[in-house]
């Protein structure tokens, strides 16, 4: 491994360096507060309450989805413990509650599996020498290979829209089997099935006979047959495949994931949302492509049929590096943003309103490019502006011209201004790519202190709503505890490795960089070292990288690709010219500081870098993508 030392001396330390170190810091803080206040001994959450029939166990999950990442970026070394310790915990919890079974979802939606598997898969990625995880992982994917309960090979599909360790789950939870006004939770989505006698509005569903009809039909027609949103299991599959390139679990993901490509093409490639018990697309809907579970007409069309398939094009790229198989993600982008329309948020009926109230803030009042989220009999409704993480993932990932382009087209025709970094965490602590993306095309340089700002601001919201909780804790809502968790890393990971937040129901996390402590031998920053990511371009990456100490030399080995998958053909190193620093400590001030470029040739993965106290170094890094097959990296 290339080694080289950074000679530049700091000076006045950068603010987003400080801002990065104190959010570090703070995370640590917060991480350790929430744990005492909300966690059992064992790691479970403090919960003594009724169970679903068949919702919840992502809630439980989610608390703490983000924790391994956290970690990987580095955070506190007890931190990867802790996440385990609370993963363990959960699952004892929840097995005890009837949610599990071998310590896997007994049958669930995708929509909700792939929010409940994040904190899996971190830890997965963080430690792949864990024998346990390991195991855990395969048995996982085992699930839903050739072979099992779950997937008919027979017609490619996965055989319910709930599904686990339990295999095909039919029907849905008891609570709907009346479908009622009383669920006022649901009313902004509207009528699940459209085609039913007499039931024409919200309305009728206060008729107790037509609340048990659509009840029936529900169970009977969304509850049977294959869903678009299962793609996300595809990532079970991939997770299992990075720790020894097994192609049963390649095999089967490629395979699944082309049969959906292969009906979107079929249907103008727009990604259809069902398949039927016999692989016919509309079987159960009357001949429709719309209509399935979390599909294209209920309850929220785009925002969970386009990230499954998004999910679907990274694992697909994940494991082929053939671009094409990027389509699956982008064709239903292109179907919705064909579409839009100009209107502003606070004049136009949606049925998600209030995140994009948050998010846009005193903009949302301007019109601004609107696309259609679900589809039904009527043709395209439910109007939102588009949700950036699905565009970004595929340019991260691709880094292909007509995927920037994409997003060029949308920051144009957008209303609101793209460099506003403001105050907010939704559910996905995701939300402020807009910014990022002006940073790095560099219109927005006070992005990076803005963006830590902002984050320590939520980190310390967090924290004072944890400490003035007043909640039963044994009866709270099974979704308090993601509405407090304080760790945040959306921040993080766009600085430090170029990576927009995950893709939230079951995306895996391949960053454009990785680091690793050389001297503590784990992944992650070392102490005192904070990274700035501000530029990404196909073929490069440029970092800066700070250390903050005063007394010690720290060691970072840079990574290039989360898997390992690429390689650093050589780097364009920014050293001190000559050696004049510190000076004469008789003069009143330090020596004038000349940089000069260098440039060294890596040829490999990793590069270490030797980083002395108040000492930094800019690295331009030229690289080749998808050299090695991608796998589970430590150090």
């Amino acid at each position: 491994m290339r080694e080289i030392k950074a000679t530049v001396p700091l000076g006045e330390p950068p603010a987003w360096a400080v801002l990065e170190r104190r959010l570090f810091d703070a995370l640590d803080e917060a991480w350790r507060g929430f744990a005492a206040r909300y966690c059992g001994p064992d790691g479970r959450l403090i919960y003594h309450g009724p169970a679903a029939d068949r919702d919840g166990a992502d809630d439980f999950y989610e608390a703490f989805f983000n924790w391994p990442t956290l970690y990987q970026l580095g955070g506190a070394d007890d931190l990867l413990d802790a996440a385990k310790h609370h993963w363990e915990g959960v699952t004892t919890q929840l097995t005890e509650l009837g949610y599990l079974v071998d310590e896997y979802e007994r049958g669930y939606d995708w929509f909700h599996q792939g929010e409940s598997m994040l904190l899996f898969y971190g830890i997965c990625a963080a430690d792949p020498r864990d024998e346990l995880f390991r195991e855990r992982a395969r048995r996982f994917a085992d699930l839903y290979l050739p072979g099992s309960a779950n997937y008919d090979a027979a017609h490619d599909i996965i055989r319910a829209p709930h599904n686990g360790a339990g295999g095909p789950r039919y029907g849905l939870q008891w609570e709907w089997a009346s479908y009622h006004t009383d669920l006022v939770s649901m009313r902004p989505f509207g009528l699940p099935l459209r085609d039913l006698p007499g039931i024409e509005r919200w309305e009728d569903l206060g008729d107790p006979s037509n609340a048990a009809r659509m009840g029936a039909a529900m169970s009977e027609r969304i509850g049977r047959g294959d869903v678009a949103v299962n793609l996300a299991a595809t990532s079970l599959a991939v997770n299992a495949w990075l720790y020894d390139g097994d192609d049963r679990y390649r095999d089967w993901a490629l395979r699944y994931i082309g049969a959906w490509q292969r009906r979107a093409e079929a249907n103008d490639g727009v990604i259809p949302d069902n398949v039927g018990p016999s692989g016919v697309v509309g079987e159960l809907h009357g001949g429709r492509w719309y209509g399935g579970n979390y599909g294209w007409q209920w309850p929220h069309g785009l925002y969970s049929v386009g990230a499954a398939a998004a999910i679907a094009a990274v694992n697909a790229y994940l494991l082929t590096g053939d671009e094409a198989t990027l389509a699956i993600g982008r064709d239903p982008l292109e179907a919705v943003y064909g579409r839009a329309v100009q209107a502003a948020v606070t004049e136009t009926d949606m049925s998600i309103s209030d995140r994009w109230l948050a998010e846009l803030g005193d903009e949302a009042v301007k019109p601004t490019m609107l696309v259609p989220n679900r589809h039904d009999d009527t043709g395209w409704f439910d109007f939102q502006p588009p949700q950036l993480g699905l565009p970004v993932w595929l340019w991260h990932v691709s880094q292909n011209r007509g995927d920037a382009d994409r997003l060029d087209r949308l920051r144009k025709a957008s209303g609101y201004d793209w460099s506003t970094v403001r105050p907010f965490r939704n559910k996905e602590e995701a939300g402020h790519e807009a910014p990022w993306l002006e940073f790095l095309r560099g219109a927005n340089p006070g992005f990076p202190e803005q963006m830590l700002s902002t984050a320590l601001g939520q980190v310390q919201r967090r924290m004072a709503l944890v400490g003035s909780d007043q909640a039963d804790l044994a009866t709270i809502h099974v979704h308090h505890w993601q509405r407090l968790n304080p760790v945040l890393t959306e921040a993080l990971l766009q600085l430090v490795t170029g990576t927009p937040q995950v893709l939230y129901n079951g995306g895996l996390l391949p960053t454009r960089l990785a680091y690793f402590d050389a001297d503590r031998a784990r992944p992650g920053l070392p102490r005192d070292v904070a990274a700035l990511v501000d530029s990404v371009r196909p073929g490069g990456t440029a970092v800066e990288l700070v250390n903050l100490s005063l007394a010690h030399t720290r060691r970072v080995v840079v990574q290039a690709g989360q898997f390992g998958e690429d390689r650093i053909d050589r780097a364009t190193v920014t050293q001190v010219a000559g050696d004049d620093y510190p000076g004469d400590p008789r003069a009143y001030t330090s020596p004038p500081i000349a940089h000069t470029e260098q440039e060294v040739t890596v040829d490999g993965p990793r590069l270490l870098v030797e980083l002395p106290p108040g000492r930094r170094i800019r690295l331009d890094l030229h690289t080749t993508a998808r050299v090695r097959t991608p796998s589970h990296q430590h150090y």
